[in-house]
């Protein structure tokens, strides 16, 4: 008899540890498994730019910057167009949850980009020790 009693105990407390350990987690906060990312939506014209739409998500109390960068990939010749946007720190809403941007990328200067053309754009974040992460490629005809 006694055996089945620890047994029972053991149970009880297995249980207990269990029921305790998801209600952690259920108070977890929801989005601490997916800050930080990012995904491109659309690449668009803004004629002579680029327009980058972005779903990102990021810590709270986070100091990067949102940057995109466009290269044309189908342009011969040593030099390629290139275009660059970036969204401060201070624009970002970093609370965990997803969010949107739009970043208009600037065209270098002497280049442009026409519609038809195919491009390969990059997201990414970027801190102030000149580190980035969380980067996402797209390769898209304009």
């Amino acid at each position: 008899m006694k055996s089945s009693r620890l047994r029972q105990r053991l149970a009880g407390t297995a249980a207990v540890t269990v029921l305790v350990g998801a209600g952690a987690l259920a108070a977890a906060p929801s989005a601490a498994a997916k800050a930080n990312l990012l995904a491109i939506n659309k690449v668009a014209m803004h004629a002579p730019d680029l327009q980058v739409k972005v779903t990102y998500s990021c810590d709270p109390g986070m100091n990067h910057q949102l940057v995109a960068n466009a290269i044309k990939t189908n342009q011969p010749g040593p030099e390629e167009p290139t275009a660059a946007g970036t969204i401060k720190t201070d624009k970002l809403t970093c609370d965990y949850n997803s969010h949107t941007a739009q970043i208009t990328m600037r065209t270098a200067l002497g280049f442009h980009f026409d519609k038809g053309e195919k491009v390969k754009v990059a997201v990414f974040y970027f801190d102030n020790d000149g580190f980035s992460y969380a980067r996402q490629e797209a390769v898209v005809v304009l």
